[in-house]
């Protein structure tokens, strides 16, 4: 069973989908019966009976029996789970935490689900609203730009100098020799930890039978060599960070990741599962550059790996750690999460600041919010969705990400709504159409467009005789930057004319109209018809509209000229419709 209860001692078990398995031991001293029943309940929260897929839900939901069992302890209750009442449960989570609250419920709602040992009024208390409600979730507000790229600075200014470290230490013990044979030089002393592992003074003088005091003299300090071969908190933390800004993957998915879940597609791409606490499993292909982020933090851990208990060897995140070794500890090898005081030194210690020249306060879900903010919204322009990542609802996305932003993306979205604003306005404008004499009263028969586009006799003439033509239409002013720099040629695609305020049709051009006319029907036929709406729906119906102002009897003569393919029209290969 992947999740069970163990006795003598009495503890839980649980193996989750990635293949590791953790056990917790549990006092039952209090109120075994209670104890062993609510047990029972966090079993079937467990995989593959429940939700609960990680070591943090396995020891979050021992701490609440723990507490559970102590606070009825203190109000008299003696016995198991059908001996709970109404008044009891609520006058005691009426002072608990929300947390508490709401996991003793959910381990209590599990085991009923299975037993039905509870009576019907607790039962409905049980499944009812929580008295603790959760606080409003406010959207973390994402790093400014100063901060940002400061934070990655830091983390790659740590990644190169232990790597340069780390390889030169590698180099000296190569070197080396037996330094009980041939002394306590730096050589040595990395080739004695290459071969046998992180040591200290004390442990390397014990060898030889030599007391504290002399091991220090003799051998001298090692932790320059120790922390060189063996990274510690301070690089695995620089890796971790400098991964979440390269992905954006949630803190707990990248906590939780081990080296089987590192699928290799080739030799420069790898596929990444995680596990995301609020949902399962999910995907993603990585980045070149994160790719090479993990090549490297897996190469510098390799002697990590050699040296730790076999258990660990398959956690992503090994760490060299001398203060987590005791009783309770694995020796001075962690997998596990960081602590936030960790955090706060790191970021202390290397001087991340914000704009303000304030330390930040570094938090990892804060990280993945401007991994959000930051990604780049061209992959928007003709998709069917709207969100950025597909793990996330409109909604979602909205609310915890899109409404956070810096004051530079704040000016960028004024921007895009101007132009936007812009677009519309032209978009309901009538397209510009001259007949054979229009043109040879253009002065006198539109004086708004003289006005308008601050036009002179050589550049009417220009417009008329053809000099100015861009497919489907002349430009008043090519240079003018409406899709493009000011002062620079115009490089919007031919379609674009269609809506432009500078685009005036002559009969010239009828032939260019049909022949694009044409290339919309054929990507009507060969897109989807939201795609194709989202790129070509507008120019395909201003198109309709300029055409309409033509003489039949002219399109009809112009038809004859149009043979429906690409090579009539001025087409990048990806614009093909072959």
């Amino acid at each position: 069973m992947p999740a069970e209860i163990l006795e003598n001692p009495l503890r839980v078990s649980c193996t989750f989908t990635r293949g590791t398995t953790s056990v917790l031991k549990v006092d039952d001293a209090l109120n075994p019966v209670l104890t062993r029943e609510l047990l029972t309940g966090l079993v079937f929260l467990m995989h593959p009976h429940g939700r609960g897929d990680s070591y943090r839900t396995l020891e979050k939901h021992k701490g609440t029996i723990d507490w559970f069992v102590a606070a009825l302890a203190e109000r008299g209750h003696q016995g198991g789970v059908a001996g709970l009442t109404r008044a009891m449960l609520a006058e005691l989570w009426w002072s608990a935490g929300n947390r508490r609250e709401a996991e003793s419920r959910s381990l209590l709602a599990a085991l009923d689900r299975e037993t039905r040992v509870l009576s019907v009024d607790v039962r409905a208390l049980v499944g009812g609203r929580l008295y603790n409600r959760y606080p409003e979730y406010e959207p973390h507000e994402p790093y400014d730009e100063v901060a940002w790229n400061n934070l990655a600075d830091a983390c790659r200014r740590v990644i190169k100098e232990s790597w340069a470290a780390h390889r030169a230490a590698r180099t000296a013990a190569e070197m080396g020799q037996d330094p009980f044979v041939h002394g306590w030089t730096h050589e040595n002393i990395c080739w004695q930890m290459l071969h046998d592992g992180p040591a200290t003074p004390a442990e390397l003088g014990a060898r030889a039978g030599w007391t504290r005091h002399q091991a220090r003299y003799r051998v001298g300090p090692v932790h320059i060599q120790r922390e060189a071969l063996f990274p510690g908190p301070r690089v695995m933390l620089a890796y971790q960070l400098l991964f979440g800004v390269y992905t954006g993957i949630v803190p707990d998915g990248i906590d939780d990741l081990g080296v089987e879940d590192l699928e290799w597609a080739g030799q420069s791409t790898i596929l990444l599962r995680y596990l995301k606490g609020r949902t399962s499993h999910e995907s993603l292909t990585l980045s070149k550059k994160a790719v090479r982020l993990l090549e490297r933090w897996l190469e510098h851990s390799a002697l990590l790996r050699v040296h730790c208990p076999p258990e660990l060897r398959e956690g992503l995140w090994l760490r060299f750690e001398p203060s987590a070794s005791g009783p309770h500890r694995r020796g001075p090898w962690r997998t596990s999460r960081p602590y936030r005081t960790t955090l706060a030194q790191w970021v202390n210690d290397h001087g991340v600041v914000d704009a303000n020249g304030a330390v930040i306060r570094l938090h990892r879900h804060v990280i993945r919010t401007t991994f959000e903010s930051h990604r780049d919204r061209d992959s928007w322009f003709g998709s069917r969705r709207s969100t950025i990542d597909p793990n996330h609802s409109p909604a979602v996305e909205g609310d915890h990400y899109l409404s956070a932003m810096t004051a530079t993306q704040k000016n960028a979205v004024e921007e895009i709504v101007e132009q936007a604003q812009g677009d519309l306005l032209r978009k309901s404008r009538p397209p510009m159409v001259l007949s054979d004499q229009d043109i040879a009263h253009l002065a006198d028969q539109f004086p708004h467009l003289v006005s308008e586009l601050e036009l002179d006799e050589a550049a009417i003439a220009e417009l008329v005789g053809g000099q100015r033509d861009v497919f489907v239409a002349s430009c008043a002013d090519p240079l003018a930057g409406v899709h493009g720099p000011k002062g620079k040629p115009c490089p919007a695609r031919p379609w674009v004319c269609l809506l432009c305020p500078l685009a005036l049709f002559t009969p010239a051009h009828a032939v260019n109209l049909l022949r694009m006319k044409a290339f919309f029907a054929r990507q009507w036929q060969q897109m989807p018809a939201a795609q194709f709406m989202a790129v070509f729906g507008h120019y395909a119906q201003r198109i309709d509209e300029v055409l309409a102002k033509y003489d039949p009897a002219q399109l009809a003569r112009a038809a004859a000229e149009v043979a429906d393919s690409d090579d009539e029209i001025p087409l990048l290969p990806e614009e093909s419709t072959r």
